[in-house]
């Protein structure tokens, strides 16, 4: 019987060529190359940057009065004065300088209020999505009775319960905000259980702690990192609610929402004083959201095997 060979192209030509690894430094120089992570960063490196040095930057004390110069427009207007860039309140205030000091508070409320939140929602999270059953059902009706209460109402309900100050305004918020973290990262972890790299980990014999300190922590990174970034402008705008409100902060530290309040009540005669501070938050949200959203879809894994596919 002939049995004729036929040469067989090696194997190198036809088996797909692995894609070569990326470092971890190419890795973050692409996600930092998207335009909305670039402005996103830096609007907030602007920011922290000028809590820094406010009291280099601002021309006058935030809390200094001038009261034979009261309601002054911006210098380059008719009556504007120089010494006063963008004019003066209703008690004869800077309102450059308090809107420069202000960047202190929202600052530090930008970066510990959602890092608090994350620390209560995502081990809860873990724990509901993990584990699932009795534990899941548990923690997910507490989340349910307490989203169904109005956000901004209940953190006015704790800072009246509280005394004011920005220890307790970043405690309101974090009360407020953990149940956002739970419910979307525990949808990512009941995604991530069903992967077949967890079946084998724990077919290996690890132990649920392992499972999730390798396995399912590193898979939520980029929706935690996104979710940090979009939570950031969350808690500056609750921020500036409960001080427009006046349960945020004493009156000596200025904040946007307090300044915001105060130009309310001379917003026909001398509208710069309100419009300074809401185009300073609009820009400072704003800012979060580009990061948060750059970041959900440069790092999210499935959007990226949509893009390749």
């Amino acid at each position: 019987m002939n049995t004729t060979t036929y040469p067989h192209p090696p194997a190198s030509s036809t088996a797909p060529r692995p894609r070569p690894r990326m470092s971890k430094a190419a890795a973050w120089l692409r996600v930092f190359s998207d335009t909305r992570v670039m402005l996103g960063t830096a609007g907030l490196a602007l920011l922290f940057l000028t809590a820094i040095f406010a009291p280099w930057l601002a021309p006058h004390d935030p809390n200094e009065q001038d009261l034979l110069n009261t309601l002054l427009p911006p210098m380059w207007a008719a009556d504007g004065l120089r010494a006063f860039p963008l004019g003066t309140d209703s008690l004869g205030q800077c309102i450059l300088s308090r809107l420069i000091y202000s960047t202190r508070v929202v600052a530090l409320v930008a970066v510990l209020a959602p890092l608090g939140a994350a620390l209560v929602g995502v081990p809860l999270a873990i724990m509901a999505g993990y584990w699932g059953g009795k534990v899941d059902w548990l923690i997910m009706r507490m989340v349910d009775v307490w989203m169904s209460f109005p956000a901004v109402v209940l953190a006015m309900v704790f800072m009246v319960a509280l005394s004011p100050g920005l220890t307790n305004v970043i405690i309101a918020i974090v009360a407020v905000d953990w149940t956002r973290f739970c419910r979307v990262l525990r949808s990512e972890v009941l995604v991530l259980r069903r992967r077949d790299y967890i079946a084998a980990a724990r077919l290996t014999g690890a132990t649920p702690l392992q499972v999730i300190r390798k396995d399912i922590m590193p898979g939520l990174m980029p929706t935690l990192l996104a979710l940090l970034s979009i939570e950031m402008g969350i808690a500056i705008i609750a921020e500036a609610v409960l001080s427009f409100v006046g349960v945020s902060m004493a009156p000596s530290t200025p904040t946007w929402g307090m300044m915001i309040s105060d130009g309310l009540k001379s917003v026909f005669s001398a509208p710069y004083g309100l419009i300074a501070p809401v185009v300073c938050m609009i820009v400072t949200v704003l800012a979060c959201t580009l990061l948060g959203d750059g970041l959900r879809k440069k790092l999210d894994p499935r959007l990226l095997e949509r893009v390749r596919g």
